[in-house]
């Protein structure tokens, strides 16, 4: 059987992937003979439901991407064999794909199908050699964290002054997430047993279940203090639990009415941005930063395991010095 070497240059399929080389063998005997595409995509999902026994949903998906590939292939191509698809035939499919709009994640679902579907091909010897292996999925998108600045913080929490008990329950919330960088979760789970006033630290426990002690500021201790002396008995009811805030039947708040609260006290002070609890988590991290708190404390108080999750804050920090510099500077 005769092999015919081509060498081809590939660059990214989308913004953000990286260039390579790749060699693979189209066979010119005259022997070798592929059934149609989508023969072979009706085979590769029957495969899918037997042999891996992925869910309807997801045959569904990869049949959709599949089939859409094999009709841009006949149509552009004129052909049906699957041995005859390139590397640059496949990233030349994606670059349209992307122009068309697609998005980075649904460009990475996308490759995955092909990718999964080339690789079967290969080993069933369907086509002499996997055209899409060496295609490297694009780079997540990835946004830079939503912060409200300190002025708005602070006019935030200080616009609840009231002393009903909801009130009070409010500003000791918020005051906790910004003074600890909580996420959601943890201030739902925050309870009593595991929080020093005294010695300002709350006990939580994140993602992974890991615990961490963090510390709770003078601003926030003194709310805190307020709320559990002359509100939170208010809200006990015989069945409530030690959860530090709780709602006004006594029992654990959930996570859309944390979230409704920030709705309603953000409208009530005037601010228009959409906020939310991660937002004053991302606020916590940022004003740290940008008082040059350590990023590897940050990193032990946000609770992440991997510091490169961390450093997006930097990030932050550095785009908002690009736009003050582009904003002023006589000459950017």
């Amino acid at each position: 059987m005769g092999w015919e070497k081509e060498t081809m240059s590939v660059t990214g399929i989308i913004a953000g992937g990286r260039a390579f080389g790749q060699c693979f063998f189209v066979s010119k005997a005259a022997g070798v003979h592929a059934a149609a595409v989508l023969d072979l995509v009706d085979r590769f999902i029957l495969h899918l439901a037997t042999e891996r026994g992925l869910s309807v949903s997801y045959q569904i998906l990869v049949r959709g991407f599949l089939e859409a590939f094999a009709s841009w292939f006949k149509e552009a191509h004129g052909s049906e064999n699957p041995a005859q698809v390139t590397t640059d035939l496949i990233t030349g499919y994606l670059i349209r794909r992307k122009k068309d709009g697609l998005a980075t994640s649904s460009a990475r679902v996308e490759l995955i199908a092909l990718k999964i579907f080339f690789r079967w091909l290969a080993a069933r010897k369907h086509i002499p050699a996997d055209p899409a292996d060496a295609i490297l999925p694009p780079r997540t998108e990835r946004h830079l964290p939503d912060t409200l600045n300190e002025h708005d913080v602070r006019r935030l929490i200080e616009s609840i002054t009231g002393v009903t008990p909801l009130d009070r329950r409010d500003r000791a919330m918020l005051e906790l997430f910004y003074a600890s960088g909580l996420r959601l979760a943890e201030l739902l789970d925050a309870r009593l047993e595991n929080l020093s006033l005294e010695e300002g630290w709350i006990r939580v426990t994140g993602k992974g279940s890991k615990t961490r002690i963090i510390p709770v500021g003078g601003a926030a201790r003194d709310a805190i203090s307020a709320y559990l002396e002359h509100a939170r008995p208010a809200l006990v009811r015989a069945k409530s639990s030690s959860h530090i805030f709780l709602s006004n039947r006594g029992q654990k708040l959930g996570p859309d009415r944390i979230r409704d609260i920030f709705t309603e006290r953000a409208a009530a002070c005037g601010l228009e941005k959409h906020i939310h609890p991660h937002k004053m988590r991302h606020s916590f991290a940022t004003h740290l930063l940008n008082h040059g708190a350590d990023l590897r404390v940050i990193q032990e108080m946000l609770g992440h395991s991997d510091i490169a999750t961390t450093q997006i804050y930097t990030h932050v920090d550095q785009a908002r010095l690009k736009e003050t510099h582009r904003k002023f500077h006589p000459r950017a």
